[in-house]
């Protein structure tokens, strides 16, 4: 393994010092090395500017304590009033940090946070089990097709340098609410899904695409959408409804040492979504989905919007989910481009998850998503006990076709380690969509009880990649 700089060196004092308080948005255009298809020889020399460019947002220091605006700890007063006024009594001011205060567990409905606002949680906040609380709806996307619907539990649009800090916890309740009966069969969010993506395919205007009330789309957890400059740091976010951190359409985020806890179905752990600049580092995830999916939109809805994800960097993390550790789709229409994943362990002795991960590293689109995922680079990544591939490829996701070339390219697996799986790599392309470059070097697959499956990948390149103690090659 290469000697380099560990993670807390490598974020230098220009990636983490105190900053200016505002960050032009990033035009991937202006730095020719960061535009897709560019080749580079090594496509990792394009990490210390994209640190250099995520800043964490500086906040004054006035305290805000919501038991100073009326807010009670008892985990039975609701306090969705008391946080917002002294949100807005913060905001109003310049800023600074509103602060829920350790010891107590503060029931509420939706938070809606503003722009130089630090909503750190020191004790519990406790969201509400009722629906009604996150009422009035608001602009969301949701699974990438954006329309009108509950409000997520924390909630931004269109604020800069915000941010969720401490080493409190965010509890959901996303077992004790309705939500999960919502989604199992019977229970309304099927009809509902099937109405929004019939809405975002046929171009229905946004502002007519009306759930909420009476409809049963679940709310994410946290999600900043078209925001600048967003810190969420050392907190344990539990049990969310559905996708737990969701930053939307944002530029500068970056996600530190947080714990992600979720048992319920769909509860990805992150999901930057047209995003540019993100760092997540750190932190570490239990949950019955991907653990980190980086997404751009979903079909005619994500192409229409036409932003991509671009330049994420994830560091340093633990990846317990369900099913991928680092994944890219399936909600990728817009495109995916430049994301880096280093250092990270998956499914550890010290933080097994409850059902084993199924694949540490998964790209997934078809021909209905379109867009492409086009620089895809993981090293260092180590791993046990998982019940699928550590390396899965597909343009095949969920049997959907479309119109839409299916593209993937510029992949590269380097010094990955992993003992127990189905299969080290399983590469499921289409022959009228071959993959492009794949190259996976120096890594070690040991337990493993299948073959590598490998369909429509003529670019494929394999140096030294070792299975059960044999090399392999193409």
């Amino acid at each position: 393994m290469r000697a380099r700089p560990t993670r807390r060196t490598a974020l230098t004092a220009g990636a983490l010092a105190a900053t200016s308080p505002l960050l032009p948005a990033y035009a991937a255009e202006a730095d020719p090395a960061a535009r897709p298809g560019t080749p580079t020889d090594d496509p990792w020399s394009r990490v210390p500017a994209i640190l250099a460019r995520i800043r964490p947002p500086r906040f004054p220091q006035h305290r805000y304590d919501i038991r100073d605006f009326g807010a009670v700890g008892d985990g039975v007063t609701k306090n969705t009033a008391a946080i917002r006024r002294a949100i807005e009594a913060c905001h109003r001011a310049g800023g600074g940090h509103v602060v829920v205060p350790a010891g107590g567990r503060f029931l509420t409905g939706a938070i809606r946070l503003r722009s130089r606002v630090n909503l750190r949680v020191d004790g519990t906040v406790l969201f509400s089990t009722d629906p009604a609380d996150y009422l009035p709806m608001v602009l969301t996307r949701w699974e990438g097709t954006e329309c009108w619907n509950y409000s997520p539990f924390v909630y931004a649009h269109g604020e800069r340098d915000l941010a969720v800090t401490g080493h409190g916890t965010l509890d959901g309740q996303g077992m004790d609410g309705p939500w999960k009966s919502w989604r199992d069969p019977g229970g309304g969010q099927p009809a509902d899904q099937a109405e929004l993506r019939r809405m975002g395919e046929q171009g229905v205007p946004v502002e007519q695409r009306l759930f909420g009330a009476g409809h049963f789309l679940r709310p994410n957890m946290v999600q900043f959408y078209r925001c600048r400059n967003v810190l969420i740091q050392d907190v344990t976010v539990l049990e969310p409804a559905m996708w737990t951190l969701h930053p939307v359409l944002c530029t500068n985020v970056l996600i530190k040492d947080v714990d992600v806890i979720g048992r319920i179905n769909n509860s990805d752990g992150v999901d930057p979504e047209c995003c540019a600049d993100v760092l997540i580092t750190g932190c570490r995830f239990h949950t019955e989905d991907d653990s980190v999916a980086v997404k751009s939109g979903r079909d005619e809805d994500g192409h229409r919007v036409g932003v991509p994800s671009r330049n994420i960097v994830v560091r340093d993390c633990v990846f317990s989910g369900r099913w991928g550790g680092i994944a890219v789709g399936s909600e990728m229409s817009g495109g995916a481009y430049d994301i880096f994943a280093e250092d990270c362990r998956i499914n550890p002795l010290d933080f097994p998850g409850r059902h084993n991960p199924r694949h540490p590293v998964f790209l997934k689109t078809n021909t209905k998503r379109g867009g492409a995922i086009d620089g895809v680079y993981v090293r260092d990544f180590t791993g046990r006990q998982i019940d699928r591939d550590c390396v899965y490829l597909t343009t095949r996701y969920s049997g959907q076709t479309g119109p839409y070339p299916a593209v993937i390219r510029d992949v590269r697996v380097e010094h990955m380690v992993h003992d127990g799986a189905r299969r080290a790599l399983h590469l499921e392309g289409l022959a009228s969509d071959p993959f492009g470059p794949v190259r996976v070097a120096h890594c070690d697959f040991t337990g493993m009880s299948e073959p590598n499956l490998i369909e429509a990948a003529p670019e494929l390149r394999l140096h030294k990649v070792y299975v059960n103690g044999s090399e392999v090659h193409v």
